[in-house]
């Protein structure tokens, strides 16, 4: 079986039968090979930047003292964590200047960590909007971040670094990581991933203009499981290879528990986590925990403890606590809303069940997930009820093995094999069938935002999925592809998301690492607007003075029709909040469709939808297939990329 060892059963309102009827043992052949990405075959490590990682990492390799940035409570605070060496002193300290000149030491809280280490932690208060701060660990470099505008900002997305996944010798016994080929292995395995891990968040900030507030990871930091191989010290070389990358320097990093996180301390040694709750922990790395920024609410589960009421419980206590925030989005490892391999195991669907009333019950908007190193998107989602699933994993592992089976002689593929035909005449091949069909869950598609790239105010939740970010393992994605799926993509290279909120709007956008060409249409979800909204929209984008030179006549023409017809909206005191929310979304769309010059000659002609917009009507309509932006003062068209 080559997927990760499952989760404590879920008890919620979910059951899973456990007793599981006696078969005979059925030889299949092998499924596809799970690919990874080496770093020295990317465009990326040409030039001799690869060879100048390998020089670096001889060294970093056995640095277990690197420090982590996390963010804090709110966005007026940062956190830190580092190692330092049993008897060494350590300090920390903060300031304005450069040199540091005008430095501030700050109290460190410390704890014992691996033997003969410290873990140190720091948490900065009441850091001033749009400022850059310089901070130093005694014996280190001086490291800078700068402070973002919390009421329009962006953050990264990605899923399961995992580092030092592509070694080919998976330890999963003590012995394992005895053998002198396993520390080889081991060592080339995170060379390469987090130099594919650096690789991609510097890919990400680039395409945020340098302006990602933090970076949000789905979980599975590392790869090695402490409890496998009875030994908490062996994932520290895939910690320092997680922590290398430069930009973690000045970019926070908030991190979710994974499976490969959860059995070892040394999740808590190396990152200082705001708000962490005792609900939701499973008593070695710890509970629940949320922070805000401007007004989002993130909510942090760690769904490695399975008590469900417990997770309840944290969400309803944040959501008390954080009243004024607009947005709630909420992450966990498991891919409850996936289209890989991991997506429809009974564990992940019974979670999928126990979580979403709850999310329903407390306004969640976006759900973001790792687990299956594989992209979805899915539609909005409302009230796919409680459901109970009595086929137990046993019985899917058998049929799932058998489905997806490849052959004497597997080769790489993205989307797994259908053995088991519809027309089956075989009891245990119908059953199968019939549980992926129970849980495709198209009822809870809402109907009345499903295909569309703009959604005002949903009744709906979005569930994403990230894919691999360092490249370091992937899954194929199933067959059967789900109704919930509105987009999937699978096809073994790093992706990231970059997502773009304010006090209105949520929009996703998602790369791959090898062309930075997007992979998927961008997603944008509105929330209810007034004419103060549309206003401050208005005079934010005018503030920018963009000028036309800058972007491509056809895009700038949709930009300056979009603004001419939202400010005739706002100038019309009989004007409709829905027609101040169409004219909010048509603009936001085409301010974010702005093409700049230099990127018009890398758009394909061939995947895009061309449609012209009649000018008789001054509103926005999104309609299947595409944004139709009606706008009063001229004719529009529209451009979109169409889903592969």
């Amino acid at each position: 079986m080559r997927r990760n060892k499952k989760l404590a059963k879920i008890i919620a309102t979910a059951t899973i039968v456990t007793t599981v009827m006696a078969t005979a043992v059925t030889a299949y052949g092998s499924a596809a090979p799970d690919g990874s990405t080496k770093a020295e075959t990317t465009a990326a490590a040409a030039n001799g930047v690869y060879d100048a990682w390998k020089s670096t990492w001889s060294t970093l390799s056995t640095d277990w003292t690197q420090v982590s940035m996390t963010p804090g409570s709110s966005e007026a605070e940062m956190n830190f964590a580092w190692y330092s060496t049993d008897g060494k002193d350590t300090a920390f300290k903060y300031g304005k200047m450069a040199d540091l000149s005008d430095a501030v030491q700050v109290q460190i809280n410390q704890s014992a960590a691996q033997t003969g280490y410290k873990s140190n932690k720091v948490s900065l208060k009441n850091l001033e909007a749009g400022t850059t701060y310089y901070y130093q660990v005694e014996g280190k470099s001086i490291e800078s971040f700068t402070t973002g505008d919390a009421s329009d900002f962006s953050f990264i997305f990605v899923g399961d670094p995992q580092i030092g996944s592509s070694n080919s010798e998976k330890a999963k016994k003590p012995e394992d990581i005895a053998k002198p080929s396993f520390a080889k292995a081991q060592y080339e395995a995170v060379l390469s991933d987090s130099f594919n891990w650096a690789n991609t968040l510097n890919q990400a900030y680039t395409k945020t203009n340098g302006k990602a507030s933090f970076v949000l990871s789905a979980g599975d930091q590392i790869q090695t499981n402490a409890k496998k191989v009875q030994s908490t010290t062996v994932s520290e070389m895939e910690y320092s290879g997680y922590l290398s990358p430069s930009l973690l320097k000045k970019l926070p990093v908030a991190t979710t528990v994974g499976n490969h996180d959860a059995d070892n301390a040394n999740y808590l040694y190396h990152f200082n986590i705001p708000n962490m709750s005792d609900l939701g922990s499973n008593s070695i790395v710890g509970g629940d925990y949320s922070f805000t920024y401007g007004n989002a609410l993130f909510i942090m589960l760690n769904t490695q403890d399975t008590n469900v009421a417990e997770h309840k419980e944290f969400i309803k206590n944040a959501k008390m606590a954080n009243q004024d925030c607009k947005w709630t989005i909420v992450t966990l490892h498991q891919d409850i809303y996936g289209s890989a391999e991991h997506s429809n195991e009974p564990e992940i669907v019974n979670l999928r069940y126990s979580l979403v009333p709850i999310f329903e019950e407390y306004g969640v908007d976006v759900v973001l997930t790792g687990h299956d190193h594989a992209y979805t998107r899915s539609q909005l989602l409302t009230d796919g009820g409680v459901k109970k699933i009595t086929y137990t994993d046993d019985e899917y592992d058998e049929q799932f093995d058998k489905d997806i089976d490849a052959g004497e002689n597997p080769a790489s593929v993205y989307v797994s094999p259908a053995n088991i035909k519809t027309d089956t005449t075989d009891t245990a091949e119908q059953t199968y069938l019939e549980y992926l069909n129970s849980i495709m869950d198209k009822e809870a598609v809402n109907a009345l935002t499903k295909d569309q790239s703009v959604a005002v105010n949903p009744d709906g939740i979005l569930y994403m999925t990230a894919g691999s970010s360092s490249g370091s393992k992937y899954y194929d994605l199933v067959a059967r592809k789900q109704e919930y799926v509105a987009a999937r993509w699978q096809e073994d290279v790093p992706t990231y998301s970059v997502i773009d909120m304010d006090e209105t709007s949520f929009t996703i956008n998602t790369y791959r690492t090898d062309t930075n060409e997007a992979i998927d249409s961008s997603f944008t979800i509105v929330k209810s607007a007034d004419k103060a909204a549309l206003s401050d929209e208005i005079a934010r984008l005018e503030a920018l003075n963009l000028s036309s030179d800058a972007y491509t006549e056809e895009s700038w023409n949709i930009y300056q029709a979009a603004l001419e017809g939202a400010k005739q909206v706002v100038n019309r005191a009989e004007a409709t909040t829905k027609e101040m929310e169409n004219a909010l979304t048509a603009l936001k769309t085409a301010y974010q469709s702005l093409t700049a010059v230099a990127a018009e000659s890398q758009t394909e002609t061939s995947n895009e939808d061309v449609q012209t917009a009649d000018a008789a009507n001054p509103w926005a309509y999104a309609l299947t297939g595409g944004l139709c932006l009606i706008l009063a003062g001229g004719s529009a068209v529209v451009k979109r990329r169409k889903l592969q």
